[in-house]
Protein backbone atom coordinates (compact mmCIF):
# COMPACT_ATOMS: atom_id res chain seq x y z
CA UNK A 1 0.00 0.00 0.00
CA UNK A 2 1.36 3.67 -0.65
CA UNK A 3 0.71 4.81 2.96
CA UNK A 4 3.39 2.73 3.91
CA UNK A 5 6.01 3.77 0.90
CA UNK A 6 8.63 5.94 2.01
CA UNK A 7 7.93 9.95 0.75
CA UNK A 8 10.81 12.54 -0.22
CA UNK A 9 9.78 15.60 1.96
CA UNK A 10 12.04 18.73 1.60
CA UNK A 11 15.35 17.58 2.86
CA UNK A 12 14.13 14.68 4.48
CA UNK A 13 13.41 11.21 3.48
CA UNK A 14 9.99 9.93 5.57
CA UNK A 15 9.69 6.14 6.07
CA UNK A 16 6.10 6.32 5.56
CA UNK A 17 3.42 8.67 4.30
CA UNK A 18 1.46 8.73 7.75
CA UNK A 19 1.51 11.77 9.47
CA UNK A 20 0.80 12.41 13.17
CA UNK A 21 -1.21 15.56 13.01
CA UNK A 22 -0.91 17.85 16.01
CA UNK A 23 -2.74 17.67 18.71
CA UNK A 24 -2.86 19.51 21.88
CA UNK A 25 -2.31 17.30 25.39
CA UNK A 26 -1.69 19.99 27.61
CA UNK A 27 1.50 18.42 29.43
CA UNK A 28 4.21 21.39 29.26
CA UNK A 29 4.52 22.21 33.09
CA UNK A 30 5.31 26.13 33.08
CA UNK A 31 5.40 26.05 28.88
CA UNK A 32 8.83 24.11 28.75
CA UNK A 33 8.89 20.49 27.27
CA UNK A 34 9.86 17.84 29.94
CA UNK A 35 10.46 14.16 30.73
CA UNK A 36 7.05 12.99 29.42
CA UNK A 37 6.66 15.16 26.24
CA UNK A 38 10.49 13.24 25.50
CA UNK A 39 8.72 9.59 25.83
CA UNK A 40 5.59 10.52 24.41
CA UNK A 41 6.80 11.43 20.85
CA UNK A 42 9.62 8.98 21.35
CA UNK A 43 6.85 6.57 21.59
CA UNK A 44 5.14 7.55 18.42
CA UNK A 45 8.30 8.09 16.14
CA UNK A 46 7.33 5.19 13.67
CA UNK A 47 5.13 7.93 11.89
CA UNK A 48 6.87 8.71 8.61
CA UNK A 49 6.30 13.00 10.30
CA UNK A 50 5.65 13.95 13.38
CA UNK A 51 3.72 17.33 13.90
CA UNK A 52 3.81 18.44 17.46
CA UNK A 53 1.39 20.33 19.22
CA UNK A 54 0.34 24.21 18.73
CA UNK A 55 3.59 25.48 20.29
CA UNK A 56 3.74 29.55 20.67
CA UNK A 57 6.71 32.09 19.47
CA UNK A 58 6.06 34.39 22.06
CA UNK A 59 4.61 34.57 25.55
CA UNK A 60 1.47 36.75 23.54
CA UNK A 61 1.33 34.01 21.62
CA UNK A 62 0.16 31.76 24.86
CA UNK A 63 -3.89 31.03 25.71
CA UNK A 64 -4.16 27.28 26.76
CA UNK A 65 -3.19 26.03 29.66
CA UNK A 66 -0.05 24.33 29.56
CA UNK A 67 0.56 25.27 26.45
CA UNK A 68 4.03 24.80 25.11
CA UNK A 69 6.39 27.92 24.08
CA UNK A 70 9.82 27.82 21.64
CA UNK A 71 11.47 31.37 22.34
CA UNK A 72 13.21 30.95 25.61
CA UNK A 73 16.62 29.13 26.01
CA UNK A 74 14.75 26.09 28.91
CA UNK A 75 12.02 25.83 26.29
CA UNK A 76 14.44 25.38 22.81
CA UNK A 77 16.87 22.90 25.37
CA UNK A 78 13.55 21.16 26.58
CA UNK A 79 12.89 20.89 22.96
CA UNK A 80 16.11 19.65 22.02
CA UNK A 81 15.52 16.42 23.75
CA UNK A 82 12.50 15.80 22.48
CA UNK A 83 13.87 15.81 18.83
CA UNK A 84 17.27 13.49 20.01
CA UNK A 85 14.78 10.86 21.18
CA UNK A 86 12.54 10.77 17.96
CA UNK A 87 15.56 11.20 15.48
CA UNK A 88 17.22 8.52 17.86
CA UNK A 89 13.94 6.12 17.27
CA UNK A 90 14.15 6.71 13.63
CA UNK A 91 11.58 9.82 13.07
CA UNK A 92 11.01 13.26 11.97
CA UNK A 93 9.63 15.76 14.06
CA UNK A 94 8.58 19.61 12.50
CA UNK A 95 7.23 21.87 15.57
CA UNK A 96 3.70 23.75 15.12
CA UNK A 97 4.49 27.57 15.34
CA UNK A 98 0.96 28.51 16.76
CA UNK A 99 -0.04 32.24 17.82
CA UNK A 100 -3.27 31.78 19.54
CA UNK A 101 -4.31 35.10 18.77
CA UNK A 102 -8.01 36.01 20.57
CA UNK A 103 -8.46 32.31 21.64
CA UNK A 104 -6.88 32.15 25.41
CA UNK A 105 -7.44 33.55 28.94
CA UNK A 106 -5.77 35.75 30.85
CA UNK A 107 -4.88 33.35 33.72
CA UNK A 108 -3.07 31.19 31.41
CA UNK A 109 -0.60 34.07 30.18
CA UNK A 110 2.79 34.57 31.77
CA UNK A 111 3.28 37.93 33.71
CA UNK A 112 3.67 40.99 31.56
CA UNK A 113 1.88 38.91 28.41
CA UNK A 114 -0.60 40.32 26.66
CA UNK A 115 -3.67 38.63 24.77
CA UNK A 116 -3.70 40.01 21.03
CA UNK A 117 -5.73 39.81 18.08
CA UNK A 118 -6.34 41.37 14.77
CA UNK A 119 -9.52 43.21 16.53
CA UNK A 120 -11.81 43.58 19.78
CA UNK A 121 -13.82 40.86 18.58
CA UNK A 122 -13.78 38.25 21.89
CA UNK A 123 -14.33 34.85 20.94
CA UNK A 124 -17.75 33.20 22.70
CA UNK A 125 -16.95 30.38 24.44
CA UNK A 126 -15.34 28.71 27.12
CA UNK A 127 -11.43 27.73 28.22
CA UNK A 128 -9.82 26.01 31.16
CA UNK A 129 -7.58 27.58 33.45
CA UNK A 130 -5.55 25.90 36.01
CA UNK A 131 -6.57 28.47 38.51
CA UNK A 132 -10.39 29.10 38.34
CA UNK A 133 -11.01 25.87 35.73
CA UNK A 134 -13.24 26.68 33.15
CA UNK A 135 -13.56 30.22 32.00
CA UNK A 136 -15.38 32.87 29.25
CA UNK A 137 -12.54 33.37 26.77
CA UNK A 138 -11.00 36.78 27.67
CA UNK A 139 -11.68 39.55 25.37
CA UNK A 140 -8.34 40.67 23.47
CA UNK A 141 -6.24 44.19 22.85
CA UNK A 142 -6.22 44.80 18.97
CA UNK A 143 -2.91 44.81 17.46
CA UNK A 144 -1.13 48.14 16.29
CA UNK A 145 1.35 47.98 13.72
CA UNK A 146 4.18 47.72 15.97
CA UNK A 147 2.81 44.49 17.31
CA UNK A 148 2.19 42.99 13.60
CA UNK A 149 5.73 43.32 13.37
CA UNK A 150 6.74 42.07 16.36
CA UNK A 151 4.90 38.74 15.45
CA UNK A 152 6.84 38.53 11.87
CA UNK A 153 9.90 38.57 14.21
CA UNK A 154 8.53 36.39 16.66
CA UNK A 155 7.60 33.97 14.28
CA UNK A 156 11.06 34.04 12.68
CA UNK A 157 13.04 33.69 15.53
CA UNK A 158 11.00 30.65 16.88
CA UNK A 159 11.87 29.36 13.63
CA UNK A 160 15.48 29.70 14.33
CA UNK A 161 14.67 28.34 17.47
CA UNK A 162 13.31 24.98 16.13
CA UNK A 163 16.26 24.49 14.14
CA UNK A 164 18.77 24.88 17.18
CA UNK A 165 16.49 22.21 18.54
CA UNK A 166 16.91 19.86 16.53
CA UNK A 167 13.57 19.67 14.45
CA UNK A 168 13.49 19.30 11.04
CA UNK A 169 10.86 21.93 10.01
CA UNK A 170 8.03 24.23 11.37
CA UNK A 171 4.19 24.12 10.45
CA UNK A 172 3.06 27.67 10.45
CA UNK A 173 -0.54 27.21 11.59
CA UNK A 174 -3.40 29.04 9.78
CA UNK A 175 -6.11 27.11 10.62
CA UNK A 176 -8.66 26.03 13.49
CA UNK A 177 -9.32 29.61 14.17
CA UNK A 178 -5.83 30.69 15.83
CA UNK A 179 -4.41 34.11 14.80
CA UNK A 180 -3.74 34.03 11.00
CA UNK A 181 -7.23 32.75 10.26
CA UNK A 182 -8.12 35.25 12.41
CA UNK A 183 -6.62 37.86 10.26
CA UNK A 184 -8.26 36.15 7.04
CA UNK A 185 -12.18 36.67 8.34
CA UNK A 186 -13.57 40.00 7.71
CA UNK A 187 -15.87 39.23 10.55
CA UNK A 188 -12.66 39.55 13.40
CA UNK A 189 -10.50 41.79 10.98
CA UNK A 190 -12.00 45.20 10.76
CA UNK A 191 -8.25 46.83 10.17
CA UNK A 192 -8.19 49.98 7.56
CA UNK A 193 -4.37 49.28 7.39
CA UNK A 194 -2.28 46.97 5.10
CA UNK A 195 -3.56 43.72 6.60
CA UNK A 196 -7.11 44.70 7.05
CA UNK A 197 -9.83 45.14 3.93
CA UNK A 198 -9.10 42.74 0.95
CA UNK A 199 -8.69 39.48 0.76
CA UNK A 200 -4.93 39.80 -0.32
CA UNK A 201 -4.53 42.61 2.45
CA UNK A 202 -6.07 39.69 5.26
CA UNK A 203 -3.84 37.38 3.93
CA UNK A 204 -0.90 39.01 4.18
CA UNK A 205 0.65 38.64 7.56
CA UNK A 206 0.41 34.41 7.26
CA UNK A 207 2.08 34.95 3.50
CA UNK A 208 4.57 37.31 5.13
CA UNK A 209 5.69 35.13 7.56
CA UNK A 210 5.65 31.99 5.72
CA UNK A 211 8.09 34.32 3.47
CA UNK A 212 10.39 35.26 6.25
CA UNK A 213 10.60 32.01 7.78
CA UNK A 214 11.74 30.58 4.25
CA UNK A 215 14.07 32.86 4.14
CA UNK A 216 15.57 32.19 7.47
CA UNK A 217 15.90 28.57 7.56
CA UNK A 218 14.74 27.75 4.06
CA UNK A 219 11.59 26.74 2.30
CA UNK A 220 11.40 23.21 2.31
CA UNK A 221 11.90 23.48 5.97
CA UNK A 222 8.61 24.84 6.17
CA UNK A 223 4.89 24.03 5.98
CA UNK A 224 1.32 25.88 6.60
CA UNK A 225 -2.14 24.33 8.35
CA UNK A 226 -4.53 25.93 6.90
CA UNK A 227 -8.51 25.28 7.04
CA UNK A 228 -10.97 26.69 4.54
CA UNK A 229 -14.87 26.59 6.05
CA UNK A 230 -13.38 26.31 9.46
CA UNK A 231 -15.96 27.58 12.64
CA UNK A 232 -13.80 26.05 15.04
CA UNK A 233 -13.66 28.64 18.25
CA UNK A 234 -16.75 30.36 17.29
CA UNK A 235 -15.26 31.58 13.58
CA UNK A 236 -18.06 32.79 11.43
CA UNK A 237 -17.95 31.77 7.52
CA UNK A 238 -17.80 34.75 4.76
CA UNK A 239 -17.89 35.14 1.55
CA UNK A 240 -14.17 35.16 -0.27
CA UNK A 241 -13.15 32.10 1.63
CA UNK A 242 -12.55 30.16 -1.61
CA UNK A 243 -10.90 33.13 -3.60
CA UNK A 244 -8.80 33.84 0.26
CA UNK A 245 -7.24 30.27 0.32
CA UNK A 246 -6.46 30.05 -3.30
CA UNK A 247 -4.69 33.02 -3.19
CA UNK A 248 -2.84 32.16 0.03
CA UNK A 249 -1.61 28.72 -1.37
CA UNK A 250 -0.68 30.37 -4.86
CA UNK A 251 1.29 32.31 -2.17
CA UNK A 252 2.43 29.89 -0.29
CA UNK A 253 3.80 27.97 -3.39
CA UNK A 254 7.63 26.65 -2.96
CA UNK A 255 7.09 25.70 0.81
CA UNK A 256 7.36 22.19 1.86
CA UNK A 257 4.04 21.62 2.20
CA UNK A 258 0.85 22.49 2.45
CA UNK A 259 -1.56 20.53 5.45
CA UNK A 260 -5.26 21.06 4.70
CA UNK A 261 -8.16 20.44 7.90
CA UNK A 262 -11.66 18.63 5.87
CA UNK A 263 -14.74 19.18 7.30
CA UNK A 264 -18.03 18.93 6.03
CA UNK A 265 -18.71 22.17 4.23
CA UNK A 266 -20.13 21.27 0.55
CA UNK A 267 -17.52 23.78 -0.89
CA UNK A 268 -14.73 22.33 0.68
CA UNK A 269 -13.32 19.50 -2.07
CA UNK A 270 -13.84 22.21 -4.87
CA UNK A 271 -11.49 24.39 -2.67
CA UNK A 272 -8.85 22.24 -2.15
CA UNK A 273 -8.43 20.96 -5.33
CA UNK A 274 -8.24 24.94 -6.39
CA UNK A 275 -5.79 25.21 -3.87
CA UNK A 276 -3.89 22.20 -4.60
CA UNK A 277 -3.62 23.01 -8.29
CA UNK A 278 -2.24 26.79 -6.74
CA UNK A 279 0.17 25.51 -4.60
CA UNK A 280 1.69 22.58 -6.63
CA UNK A 281 3.42 20.82 -3.77
CA UNK A 282 3.32 18.59 -1.47
CA UNK A 283 -0.51 18.68 0.23
CA UNK A 284 -1.09 16.48 3.46
CA UNK A 285 -4.93 15.51 3.77
CA UNK A 286 -6.71 15.88 6.92
CA UNK A 287 -10.05 14.71 7.66
CA UNK A 288 -10.52 11.95 10.10
CA UNK A 289 -9.19 9.47 7.54
CA UNK A 290 -9.31 4.96 8.59
CA UNK A 291 -6.67 3.33 6.59
CA UNK A 292 -8.53 2.51 3.58
CA UNK A 293 -10.08 5.75 3.12
CA UNK A 294 -6.13 7.32 3.63
CA UNK A 295 -4.90 4.91 0.59
CA UNK A 296 -7.78 5.42 -1.62
CA UNK A 297 -6.82 9.38 -1.19
CA UNK A 298 -3.10 8.92 -1.97
CA UNK A 299 -4.20 6.52 -4.73
CA UNK A 300 -6.31 9.15 -6.52
CA UNK A 301 -3.77 11.79 -6.20
CA UNK A 302 -5.66 13.91 -3.47
CA UNK A 303 -3.18 14.11 -1.41
CA UNK A 304 0.60 12.83 -1.43
CA UNK A 305 0.48 12.51 2.75
CA UNK A 306 -2.50 11.72 5.61
CA UNK A 307 -2.50 13.20 8.83
CA UNK A 308 -3.93 10.91 12.13
CA UNK A 309 -4.76 12.48 14.77
CA UNK A 310 -6.77 10.74 17.91
CA UNK A 311 -5.47 7.19 16.84
CA UNK A 312 -1.98 7.98 17.71
CA UNK A 313 -3.06 9.07 21.45
CA UNK A 314 -4.08 5.54 22.59
CA UNK A 315 -2.23 3.93 19.81
CA UNK A 316 2.10 4.40 19.95
CA UNK A 317 2.36 2.02 17.34
CA UNK A 318 -0.74 3.51 15.65
CA UNK A 319 1.50 2.46 12.04
CA UNK A 320 2.16 -0.99 12.98
CA UNK A 321 -1.35 -1.90 13.90
CA UNK A 322 -3.29 0.31 10.79
CA UNK A 323 -0.35 -2.15 8.34
CA UNK A 324 -1.13 -5.32 10.08
CA UNK A 325 -4.93 -4.35 10.18
CA UNK A 326 -5.07 -4.41 14.13
CA UNK A 327 -7.44 -3.38 16.27
CA UNK A 328 -7.12 0.08 17.80
CA UNK A 329 -7.00 0.89 21.22
CA UNK A 330 -9.79 3.29 22.64
CA UNK A 331 -8.86 6.79 24.25
CA UNK A 332 -9.54 7.77 27.93
CA UNK A 333 -11.12 11.20 26.80
CA UNK A 334 -10.98 12.36 30.51
CA UNK A 335 -7.24 12.45 30.32
CA UNK A 336 -6.81 14.43 26.90
CA UNK A 337 -5.84 16.94 28.57
CA UNK A 338 -4.81 15.98 32.08
CA UNK A 339 -1.49 17.24 33.51
CA UNK A 340 0.44 13.48 34.10
CA UNK A 341 1.22 10.44 32.55
CA UNK A 342 -1.83 8.26 32.89
CA UNK A 343 -3.58 9.02 29.72
CA UNK A 344 -0.65 10.00 27.75
CA UNK A 345 2.42 7.55 27.83
CA UNK A 346 1.03 4.54 29.89
CA UNK A 347 -0.80 3.19 26.34
CA UNK A 348 0.42 -0.32 25.74
CA UNK A 349 1.79 -1.17 22.34
CA UNK A 350 0.11 -3.99 20.66
CA UNK A 351 2.04 -7.33 21.07
CA UNK A 352 2.91 -7.38 17.23
CA UNK A 353 5.20 -4.10 17.36
CA UNK A 354 8.90 -3.98 17.15
CA UNK A 355 9.93 -0.86 18.59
Amino acid sequence: MALFTPYELGRITLSNRVVMAPMSRSRAIGGTPNALMRDYYRQRAEAGLIITEGTSPSPNGLGFAREAGIYSREQVAGWREVTKAVHEAGGHIFVQVMHCGRVGHVLNLPPGARLVAPGVVPAKGDIFTDEQGPRPISTPEAMTAQDVAQVRREFVQAARNAIDAGFDGIELHGANGFLFEQFFNPHLNHRTDAHGGSLENRARLLVEVAHDCAEAIGADRVGVRLSPYNTHVDMPLYDDIHALYTHVAGRLRGLVYVHVVGNSHEALPTTVKELRAAFGGTLIANRGFTTQSAQAALASGQAELVAFGSPFIANPDFVTRARAGLPLAEIRKELLHASGAEGYTDYPRSTSSTM
